[in-house]
């Protein structure tokens, strides 16, 4: 008799042929845990993504102005829906070779975007979109069009606000975009090249960008979120669908989107569009200073342990400043009993104030902290906190004149005394330092010179340690700390 075969049982057999096909690599392991989690995180974030969308884009929208301009140009690169200023801060100006020839008088067209921020009309948008239109229509979501009017604009930061006749539409809640911090993440809707409600997500990658060169009064957010061309006024939102800022600018050589978005912080768009509304203009607080950021070189000049604060380069005469007690060569360290920041960034603080405020400042004067109260003035025409950037040495290359009665006349300074800049050398620190022929030395270590002698003096008693100049210049006033090693 022949042995049997041992049983194996019909779960067995499964089981073992399961384990087979999973050695011969017919069917691939199951994800990982870990895998699982970050899958669902992914999908997470899309979802919120859609309902900010849903949530933002009916307040979205699509802007086109029509302008009648005297001797138009031809653009070199054919048509341009997007008007001159689209080149300006997208492509940079038409290289010399290509300059367009004139033309007769022409209506330009051009397009961009916005939201609407209350339920009976009111839309904030870019000025350099609707600022200088003769005609300006918007598009909603839902494929509604109305003629919009012109409620006013502010070309110094870039904000407009035009109104169109509806009622209870879609708006958008403005957030907070001082609580925003690198590496939020934000998106950006618009219409770039035309393609009507566009979202596009990144992060905030920096804060408070000024000198740029855009506006005058600049505190940018900077985004990798894509912006380009036709963006320019639409709103850049937070996960909870509020704005914090408005799209209004891209570095790029190419005019497409190469990671570096500009918006203007919501904060600073809403005190103007307050002033746009109410007075159809906007006027700006004045101090009456000039005023430069700290080096190491100007805090060590002024003995401080720090480069916290902002010096006091000059105070206009019979200025607020002055009538408070400000004084040259003062250190600027809380405004309201806020540490200031950069110059920048108390420029457009102070801008932002209205006429009469009194406001508390506390300054540094020569080792003793001080607190005097102002009152802010009314800025005519011109930006009365003057900014001033810093320059720093490491020896001197300079020819000195004594200030003749001629030499004042021709060089406008009729009302000052120092000792003139004949000449700097080319490629030496004073040059690098932003000493030029013609500027004015005004004084030496917080003493006023008047003669060469004065300086060269000067030099021989303090050899090796930095020189405290202020000197003046034909567009404003500075320190420079110089360096004689």
């Amino acid at each position: 008799m022949k042995p049997r075969a041992p049983r194996i049982s019909t779960p067995l057999l499964s089981l073992l042929f399961a384990g087979l096909i999973l050695i011969s690599g017919s069917i691939l392991p199951s994800r990982s845990l870990a895998q699982e989690q970050g899958i669902e995180n992914l999908k997470q974030t899309g979802m919120a993504f859609r309902a900010v969308a849903k949530q933002v884009s009916p307040a979205v929208v699509f802007i086109k102005v029509e302008k009648e301009e005297e001797g138009g140009v031809m653009s070199p690169f054919g048509n341009n829906p997007f008007g001159d200023e689209f080149f300006r801060r997208f492509f940079g100006q038409p290289p010399q070779q290509d300059r367009p020839r004139q033309q007769p008088k022409h209506r330009s067209k051009g397009q961009g975007s916005g939201f609407i921020i209350s339920p009976d009309g009111y839309i904030m948008t870019n000025n350099h979109v609707a600022g200088d239109a003769d005609e300006v229509s918007v598009t909603l979501l839902d494929g509604r069009e109305y003629k919009a009017k012109l409620i006013g604009t502010d070309p110094a930061t870039d904000v407009a606000i035009i109104k169109i006749d509806e009622s209870d539409l879609p708006f958008l809640k403005l957030g907070d975009s001082d609580k925003l911090e690198v590496g939020d993440w934000v998106l950006a809707f618009g219409n770039p090249f035309g393609l009507s409600h566009t979202l596009t997500a990144g992060i905030v990658s920096a804060k408070g960008r000024s000198g740029i060169g855009l506006n005058d009064y600049e505190n940018f957010i900077q985004t990798d979120a894509a912006i380009n061309p036709g963006n320019s006024g639409g709103p850049l939102v937070n996960l909870d669908g509020e704005v914090v800022g408005m799209n209004t600018a891209i570095f790029s050589r190419s005019g497409g989107s190469m990671g570096i978005g500009f918006a203007i912080p919501i904060n600073m768009a809403q005190q103007v569009r307050e002033q746009l509304v109410k007075h159809g203009k906007v006027t700006r607080g004045h101090l009456g200073v000039y005023i430069q950021d700290l080096n190491q070189d100007l805090a060590d000049s002024f003995g401080l342990s720090d480069t916290k604060g902002i010096l006091i380069a000059k105070v206009i005469e019979d200025s607020p400043a002055e009538k408070a007690g400000l004084q040259q060569g003062d250190v600027l360290l809380s405004l309201n009993s806020k540490p200031v920041g950069k110059v920048s960034e108390f420029r457009n603080q102070v801008a932002m104030m209205l006429p009469d405020t009194k406001v508390k400042i506390g300054l540094l004067r020569d080792g003793k902290e001080k607190t005097l109260t102002v009152t802010i003035g009314k800025q005519e025409d011109e930006a009365e906190v003057a900014v001033n950037k810093t320059g720093s040495a490491a020896e001197l290359g300079m020819s000195l004149q004594t200030l003749t009665p001629e030499l004042r006349g021709q060089l406008g300074y009729e009302d000052e005394t120092g000792v003139l800049v004949t000449n700097v050398e080319p490629g030496s620190p004073a040059a690098d330092a932003g000493i030029v022929r013609g500027s004015l030395i005004l004084e030496v270590n917080r003493k006023p010179v008047t003669e060469p002698e004065q300086v060269q003096q000067a030099l021989k008693e303090n050899p090796g340690k930095p020189l405290l100049l202020l000197v003046r210049y034909k567009d404003g006033t500075r320190y420079l700390a110089l360096k004689t090693e």
